[in-house]
Formats: structure tokens, sequence, C-alpha cells
């Protein structure tokens, strides 16, 4: 009964109980579970109930690759797809005709059934390997967690996407703020983020949905259907929820004036985000025969992309923000716009110069886009709407946040507070140091260094090591349980390596890279402090622009006390001796930019090392190979124009496990 209700509620919107009525039989259910735990099926509805975190997250190979899609961003793109595949098929292809769906802009997911069950979720990963991450999965409402109808026996996987509906995401966000959180720039980076959550609890308190699209039998020839669109009907039966507004095509002419309609009319209404369609040849054993380009793409299915939403709006005022190192980011406050369902009020800047470069001026009409950005853009004014009554714009020569004369960085680009007690930078500064990448003090959030602060219980790094579970108890919403295993995850810390510590403290132009070359050639926190720009410039892979940030950064007093202070706590002050052993990568020099599909920069980084070769931050014509991920930056483009190789994610793993 609590299985049909949920999928009345959830999938069909069409709920037959009331929220009383099913909460009452849900504890009625649980009641029964606690007393007698054997009879708790895989697919009883209180697994959707958080568990205990995991301490990582397991790595799955994926049956069948869950592959890229191919992009055409107009109808004569479309077109030549078409004349490409009916190359290969030849009237195959047009007897068949198209499958065409929207393109959830979401986290794509593979769900394994076993005889109906839900046993398995992983994320796409880098096609071939993805992450584990069922237990978060079973949170997802509209994951079924036994398929309805006649599903097939044996096991069966169904990819779909795991997205946020734009009203629900809003939501989230204003609760957010009211609790002292960080807001979520966008609904897809949400999404993906929620699903990798340790703690499944938390990926249980935030509204994602899901949709699918395929069915993947590990042989093709025990699909349960003959076309996608059987695939689309089927999913419907099983339970699943498939996207609406999908149709099937017997040309590519019905194909394109379908997808105009929904870019300029559908997609507008919708309370999720799309970022275009994907068209897909409707035989499944043509898409068979027709098979993958390049390993990557399948050649019997395309996305067509639309247009980035773009909105105008005025360009109220801009602020400025005090970041962790102490540097002054400008943003825009803007007039509330909608732009593709969800309403923009802030807007990234970058810095001085790009403000002055687009002579963006305070009370513009101004051009926004959203879709595909991590956060809104500015992509410039309007000057013909210009009234004579706009502002130019020029950085604070202090500190808006202590007022603390600004400094300027060696380009002239970026703008710094230099005091390290700046409380502008505090919060931010703590949050960085506990985080994943640095010192890695797991449960120490953002919300809860923010109590801390307000509280005065804490005022910089060193006070974390002091603090006991009283301290936490003293404030709301602690018992002793979560109290002791702060205080334990912070005890635990201690023991970082130096290179981690060097990271953690946010030291101007020092990212993880960086940090790992002066920790590995000083070995001791005490060598480097009393290093001279000299010495740091001599290390390869660094320069004279890190060198004097780092000479800089430890000739202040405050910073020599707060070390000292640290130290007197116990946190480990020196980097172990790595003896790299002869490997597949051995004598090569990497440069890794971008966001990679799985894999973190600290991670690929001990991947890298750990095989033989050697990290670093810049390009040159000595770099081996350029290790790229998504938004690669202008590392990428120098790689390019010194014509030095760029690989992604995928073809690292394969060449490390090729040895």
């Amino acid at each position: 009964m609590l299985h049909r209700a949920s999928h009345e509620y959830y999938v069909l919107d069409r709920p037959a109980l009331s929220d009383a009525e099913y909460d009452t039989l849900f504890r009625e259910l649980q009641g029964i579970e606690t007393e007698h735990p054997e009879l708790r099926t895989p697919d009883s509805p209180t697994l959707r109930v958080g568990a205990e975190p995991h301490s990582a997250l397991a790595k799955v190979r994926h049956v069948v690759p869950m592959l890229s899609l191919g992009n055409a961003f107009s109808d004569d793109e479309l077109r030549a797809w078409e004349e490409r595949i009916a190359r290969v098929a030849g009237s195959d292809v047009g007897r068949s005709g198209y499958a065409a769906e929207l393109k959830i802009d979401g986290s794509a997911v593979s769900l394994t059934y076993e005889n109906g069950v839900f046993i398995l979720g992983a994320t796409r990963g880098n096609g071939t390997i993805g992450e584990d991450v069922t237990t978060n999965l079973r949170t997802v409402r509209d994951v079924p967690l036994r398929l309805v109808g006649n599903p097939p026996s044996g096991r069966i996987s169904i990819r779909g996407e795991i997205y946020f509906p734009f009203d629900q995401f809003e939501r989230m966000n204003e609760a957010r703020v009211q609790s002292g959180e960080p807001v979520f720039a966008n609904p897809r980076n949400a999404s993906a983020g929620s699903l990798r959550q340790l703690d499944p609890t938390i990926t249980a308190s935030r509204p994602l949905r899901f949709f699918g699209y395929s069915v993947v039998t590990e042989n093709p020839e025990d699909a349960p259907f003959k076309t996608q669109w059987e695939v689309l009907d089927g999913l419907g039966r099983w339970g699943i929820p498939v996207a609406p507004h999908r149709l099937h095509c017997a040309s590519l002419d019905e194909v394109a004036q379908w997808a105009h309609e929904i870019e300029q009319t559908i997609r507008p209404s919708l309370n999720f985000a799309i970022d275009g369609c994907v068209v897909k040849v409707d035989s499944l054993r043509l898409q068979d025969e027709l098979g993958v380009v390049g390993g990557r793409e399948p050649r019997w299915a395309i996305a067509r992309k639309f247009a980035p939403d773009i909105a105008e709006t005025k360009l109220l005022t801009i602020e400025v923000n005090v970041g962790r190192t102490g540097q002054l980011n400008p943003y825009a406050v803007l007039e509330p716009v909608e732009i593709g369902g969800t309403t923009v009020r802030l807007a990234t800047l970058h810095n001085e110069e790009m403000i002055h470069k687009k002579d963006l001026r305070e009370g513009d009409t101004v051009q926004v886009k959203r879709a595909g950005e991590v956060i809104p853009q500015v992509i410039g004014p309007i000057p013909e709407k210009r009234t004579g009554k706009e502002r130019r714009w020029h950085m604070p020569k202090r500190c808006p946040a202590c007022n603390t004369a600004v400094v300027h960085d060696a380009d002239q680009v970026a703008i710094y507070c230099p005091n390290v007690a700046c409380p502008g930078r505090q919060l931010e500064a703590l949050v960085y140091f506990a985080s994943r990448g640095a010192m890695d003090i797991r449960g120490l959030s953002y919300a809860r260094i923010d109590q801390l602060l307000q509280a005065g219980v804490i005022h910089d790094m060193g006070d974390l090591y002091a603090l006991t579970p009283d301290d936490f108890l003293a404030l709301e919403g602690y018992k002793d349980k979560s109290a002791t295993g702060l205080v334990a995850a912070i005890q635990v810390s201690k023991a970082q390596p130096l290179s981690r510590l060097l990271a953690a403290l946010g030291i101007p132009n020092v990212g993880e890279t960086a940090a790992r070359l002066l920790a590995r050639h000083f070995g001791t926190m005490h060598a480097l402090i009393n290093a001279s720009e000299e010495d740091i410039g001599h290390i390869r892979g660094l320069g004279d622009v890190i060198a004097a940030s780092v000479v800089t950064y430890f000739a202040d007093p405050t910073v020599r006390t707060l070390v000292q202070k640290l130290e007197r706590s116990g946190v480990n002050m020196t980097e172990p001796t790595q003896v790299e052993a002869g490997g597949v990568l051995s004598g090569q020099t990497i440069v890794i930019t971008g966001t990679l599909p799985t894999l973190s920069r600290t991670q690929a980084t001990e991947l890298i090392e750990a095989n033989g070769g050697r990290v670093t931050s810049s390009v040159s014509k000595a770099t081996t190979f350029v290790l790229a991920g998504e938004e690669p930056g202008s590392k990428l483009e120098k790689a390019q124009t010194l014509g030095v190789p760029v690989v992604g994610e995928q073809e690292l793993l394969q060449r490390i496990q090729q040895r």
C-alpha cells in the first residue's frame, strides 16, 4: 500500500492517501521492522530514510558505458548529423523515425534493478566508472525501490537524470539563507552535489526528482523493447517518471519544428531546467548497428542545444565581497529578473579590470545570462538605454570589512585586503581551512563555523584545536554524540601533512599544487618560514609571484603567531618523505585544468604522482600533456598554442591501467 501511495503521490501526482494516513502507515511499518528486522525487504519504504554517513563513495564500473552526446546548435547541423548516419545505415534511418525528448539539465545516473528490485545506483562519472550513490538514491521519492507492472526478470539498468524543480530549489535556498548557510548557484550543480553527499540524510532533506530515458542490458539482444518510443512507454508502466512533451517524429523536419516550439513556447513554462532536446534514431536495432563514435558519442543520438538564456535588467549597484584569501571580489546587485525559470538578483563581475573593459556602470541596463553558467554573469551594458544618470565604479581603496588599505597583486588585476584578521575573510578562511581539499575536518560545515564565530567561541584556525565537547553543547542544536564527533574530527586533522596545512592557510597565489611543491622542497614549516624569495623561486614549477606571496605572508607577525598557536596545539608541521617509484608516467610533467568528471584536483595529482609523474601549475613546452576537464580556462588555450597534447580523465585512467 505504501509503495502504491508513494507512486501515486510522487509520480502520478494523484495522491489517494492523506499525509496523515501515509505517516500513520509508515510509522506502523517502522515499528514492525524495528521489532522484526528479518522482515525488512530490500525495497522497504523505510529504506528511504537516511542511514549513517559513508566514509567514502565507492567506485562502480558501468557494465555498458554511459556515453556523452554530440551537439547540434542549428537545424543545418541537425541535418548534417542525419546525412552522416544515413551514409552508414542508408534508407533504414528514414524508415525508423526519431524519438525526440527534452534534454534535462541535471545529473546523469544509472539505476540497476534485479528482478524488479533496486540494488545499485551510480553517477555517470567518466562514463566508464561512476560513484556508488545507492543509499542516496533510495531517498529520492521518484526512484522506485521496486518496479511495478511487469518488468523483466534478471538485471537491467535504467539511465536518467536527477534534477531539482525550480520552485523547490528556490525554497531550499531561502531556507539556507535563513539558517546562515551558503546558497546553491544553480539546480544542476546542487543536484550533483546532493547525490555525492557522504551523509544520505542530507540528500534526503533535498527535494530531488528523477526522469528516466533508457533501459540498458549487458547483451543488446536481451533488451525488452524494440524502439526508443517503446522504452519510454515501458518505463512509465514500470513506475519510472519520464519527461513530458516527448514526440515520435517521422522526419527530421518534424523534429526541428518540435524543437523550436519547445525552445520558444514550452521551455519558459517548465518547472525544471533543460538546455536542449535529444534526438534519437527510434529503432534499437539500428542504434546498435550505428554504434559509437570514438568510444565516446553514440552515432544514433544527438543533442539539439538551445541558445543560452539571456535577459535584460538594471544593474542597481556594484558591491564587494572579501574572500578567504583577502581578495576583493565585485558582484552586481540586479533588479530581480526571471532567467530560465529562476529569479536572478546577483551576478559575478570577476574583477575591476573586467568592469572597466565592459564599461559597466551602476544604473546601467545590462544583459545577463545564466544557462550553463555556475552563477549568472553580466554580458555587458546596453549603452543606447543610458539616461546620463549612470555612475562609473571603482574598487575601494580600503577594505569594506576592516578599513585596511588594500594592495594589488603583481599583475594589478586582483586586489587584496592584507589583514589576516579581517572579519570579512574570517568565515570564508575557516570554512576553506576545514574543507575536504585542505584539513578535511568532517562535519565542520559552513553553518557550524558561522555559529562558533557568532558566539565568539573561535577567532582563528588555531582556536579550533582548543574546542571541547562542552563548547559545542553550549550552542543550539548539538547533542553529546555530534559534539564529541566534531571534536574528534578536529583532532584527527592534526595529522595532515604540511602540504595540506599550507593549502588550508589561504596564502595568496598558493593552491594545492604549489603547497605540495613547497612542502616537499623544504620539509618543515620552520624551514619554509625562514626561506628567502630566491630560495622559493628556484623551485621548479613555482616562480617569482608565488615566492613573493609566501615571503610576504610569513613576514606578517599575526601569521607567525597563528603558526605558533597551531604548533602548540599539536598540528603537524612536517611533510613525509615520499619515495617515488617508477611508473607509467615516470619523467612526465603534467598540468591539470578544469573540473574532472570523477576525480578531485587532489585525487588526480596523487594518482599522477603515484605513477611517477609530476604535476605543475603552468603550461610550457616542457609539459608532457594537459589533463583537462570542464571549463578548463586559459591553460587549455596555452597548451593548444604550444602544441602540447590535451587528454581527458578517461584517457589518463586508461594509460595508467595499461601499465
